[in-house]
């Protein structure tokens, strides 16, 4: 699709024409095509800002990293919040911190479990041992079963001993998802505090937890 064809379907009020456009975006520079996604930021469908968001993770320059950052901060859907920042990610390093502030300041389940993934995948485990504390004490349980889990990936990081130590206070929750998912996440510590948690958690009232301590014996 050539400039003119986008710049009509930008224009079109249906937007599957300015989703298209958005997608043939790809096909250009980031001189090409940075400033029109930004000037698309604030279009009035929420599944083009979406696509906006995606596609200026993919266009890496200072103007769309600035972009993406307004998204993240102000756009008034959670989806859309949340995929701006799976592109910030992209970045690497610079975008961290800016991450971590998001997370503390939105408290929507879907922009902190994206931004729990992110940090997963970009080796920093002193700041995602951070959010995954912080959103342990959050009121969404499906954010804290994901803080779990992201606990279990630092076992073999600088973090192993602070990530054990705050699943080892959560082998007793009242939650029984909780539990299952700090049954699967002791799996990946070799001490002996890890394996003595999950010998008291294969004796737990829930099945589904004493199944998931129980997992590595059976297949043994």
């Amino acid at each position: 699709m050539d400039i003119s064809q986008i710049e009509a379907n930008l224009k079109n009020p249906d937007f599957q024409y300015r989703l298209k456009a958005v997608t043939a975006l790809k096909n250009y520079d980031c001189e090409v095509a940075v400033p029109i996604l930004t000037n698309l930021i604030s279009d009035r469908e929420f599944l083009v800002r979406s696509f906006v968001a995606m596609a200026l993770g993919k266009q890496q320059t200072t103007e769309s990293f600035t972009a993406l950052m307004e998204i993240m901060k102000f756009d008034n859907t959670p989806n859309v919040r949340a995929e701006a920042a799976n592109s910030l990610s992209l970045f690497g390093r610079v975008a961290v911190s800016h991450l971590v502030l998001a997370f503390y300041q939105d408290d929507h389940w879907i922009v902190r479990r994206s931004i729990l993934g992110a940090l997963v995948e970009m080796n920093c485990p002193e700041q995602l041992l951070d959010i995954c504390m912080e959103g342990l004490k959050g009121e969404d349980s499906g954010v804290a079963e994901s803080s779990v889990d992201a606990l279990g990936t630092l076992a073999n990081s600088t973090q192993h001993d602070a990530a054990l130590s705050q699943l080892l206070t959560l082998v007793n929750h009242e939650s029984e998802r909780i539990r299952l998912r700090v049954a699967y996440a002791l799996k990946r510590f070799d001490e002996t505090q890890a394996h003595d948690a999950l010998k008291e958690l294969r004796n737990d009232e829930n099945h589904q937890v004493v199944g998931a301590a129980l997992e590595d014996l059976l297949q043994q």
